[in-house]
């Protein structure tokens, strides 16, 4: 769809959404400062503050567009302008649409470094968690804080390069299944384990102190850049992943 502004107008290019679907798009930060500003017209007075609030200029871009994107992707599914788009946020601060908008969609941001994902899907809680993997932290005092006995024996295990990808592999999966989740820190990483090593399958492998709850959460790794690592998780098991990308061209976003 061939556009001068954002505003009062929707991509209609999203096909819908199934039920047993979760689509996730990939969208970079290389928009051009007249297209961010278009795009920024779609968000609400308080997301303008909070934009404002940033000291950085790479934070305030990405802020525009993860949250302008989101109010595009939603107003398509929900047939809405973008800009008409109310939130509310849960008791542990995961945002939602208010009720009178929301028609079953759920949905999730994460974003690290230039890339910004997107998740949303239809009657199932989702999680999402993106990471640049950085070679200056700290691994064994993270892992010795946050990670359980069992992730910490796993990643000493390691060395080397496979040791720091092992490392946030598991950190994105911890946070997927938080974010999902929904509870926030009243949830203590320490109280589940995730898989991670190199050529393991992804699997939620035990959580304390009601082992069932692993059996009612699927975690999937996600296709992102090199010098990234990303992972999604939803309820239920019968569910498949699908990962687009967001193109920007001059005045055109595509959503392929």
């Amino acid at each position: 769809m061939h556009r001068r502004g954002f505003a009062g107008a929707r991509t209609n290019e999203v096909d819908p959404l199934t039920n047993d679907e979760v689509r996730v798009w990939r969208i970079g930060l290389d928009l051009p400062p007249s297209e961010r500003s278009e795009l920024r017209r779609v968000l609400s007075s308080d997301e303008q503050v909070r934009v404002e609030r940033f000291r950085f200029e790479a934070d305030r871009r990405r802020s525009v567009i993860s949250r302008g994107c989101l109010r595009l992707l939603l107003g398509d599914f929900l047939s809405l302008p973008a800009e008409s788009l109310r939130f509310e946020y849960g008791e542990f601060g995961k945002p939602k649409l208010i009720s009178t908008q929301e028609q079953g969609l759920q949905f999730n941001v994460s974003h690290s470094g230039d890339l910004v994902l997107i998740a949303i899907t239809k009657g199932r809680a989702v999680g999402l968690d993106v990471e640049k993997i950085r070679p200056d932290v700290d691994l064994d005092g993270v892992a010795t804080r946050f990670f359980s006995t069992l992730e910490c024996q796993r990643l000493a295990s390691l060395a080397g390069p496979a040791k720091y990808e092992a490392f946030f592999k598991c950190w994105t999966r911890k946070e997927a299944y938080l974010k999902a989740h929904g509870g926030g820190l009243s949830v203590p990483l320490d109280r589940f384990d995730v898989s991670f090593l190199p050529n393991e399958d992804v699997v939620l492998l035990e959580t304390r102190p009601d082992p069932n709850e692993a059996k009612r959460w699927t975690i999937l790794p996600i296709d992102v850049p090199y010098g990234y690592v990303a992972a999604l998780a939803a309820q239920g098991a019968d569910w498949r992943r699908e990962c687009r990308d967001v193109q920007w061209r001059l005045s055109e976003l595509k959503l392929k």
